[in-house]
């Protein structure tokens, strides 16, 4: 899931960022739907009512979790078409991979995965202004770039193979569903960083935001137990 960003930040001459992460991160919660929907008609998968209920609510939980009230929307038909078209590839893509995991061999398929991910890197390296930026990024902060990204790609790769392997043994949409807590634990480790290192990151802790929060949390805790009843 998409962390929450407090600032927004509109579309400017340059093609930068267009619309705020609080809007955006809810339709990500599309993506179990669209797993359901492909897992059902394509891998046979079915699930109980209490397994359909209980997904339902993380979902639910998910998305309140990433809403930002207080602040007047606007319908847009572009930004709700292209987020829901990134949710089914997302949902795609995991039944893709669950597909081949199963009829041949996890391993096999995982670095098949990683093999079209480093295709994909070197297709936009290949675009000379993407290098340009790259490079130069390089130069200037060589080091912490190398910490930091070397640091958050270990545990991003472990947060991935756990997805993956559970695809084995759980309904793609339900994996999917349970992927959707992201939001509660980037809030908590927001919240500890805003009390005791500031510097390093603020959340909105107002009374009404933590009421929010601890309602999403109650629905994702209540949809997990449902699944697994």
């Amino acid at each position: 899931m998409i962390p929450r960003r407090k600032t927004p930040t509109r579309k400017s001459a340059s093609g930068s960022q267009s619309e705020e992460a609080s809007v955006v991160a809810p339709f990500f919660q599309a993506a179990p739907l669209f797993g359901y929907l492909l897992g059902y008609f394509v891998l046979g998968e079915q699930l109980s009512a209490m397994q359909m209920f209980g997904g339902g609510l993380i979902v639910a939980g998910g998305a309140l979790l990433s809403v930002g009230f207080g602040t007047r929307r606007e319908f847009k038909t572009r930004l709700i078409v292209l987020m829901l078209a990134c949710a089914f590839a997302l949902a795609l893509t995991g039944l893709i991979f669950k597909f081949y995991a199963v009829r041949d061999e996890f391993w096999t398929a995982t670095f098949w995965a990683f093999v079209g991910q480093a295709v994909f890197g070197a297709v936009l390296l290949a675009i000379r202004a993407y290098r340009r930026q790259f490079v130069a990024l390089l130069r200037a902060n060589l080091g912490p770039i190398l910490a930091i990204a070397g640091a958050n790609e270990l545990i991003n790769l472990g947060g991935i193979l756990g997805a993956r392997y559970a695809l084995l043994f759980a309904p793609l949409s339900l994996v999917q569903a349970i992927g959707s807590t992201t939001a509660l634990f980037v809030f908590a480790i927001g919240a500890v960083l805003s009390i005791f290192y500031p510097a390093l990151g603020r959340e909105d802790l107002s009374a009404a935001n933590l009421m929010q929060k601890a309602a999403s949390a109650i629905l994702i805790v209540i949809g997990a137990m449902l699944i697994n009843w």
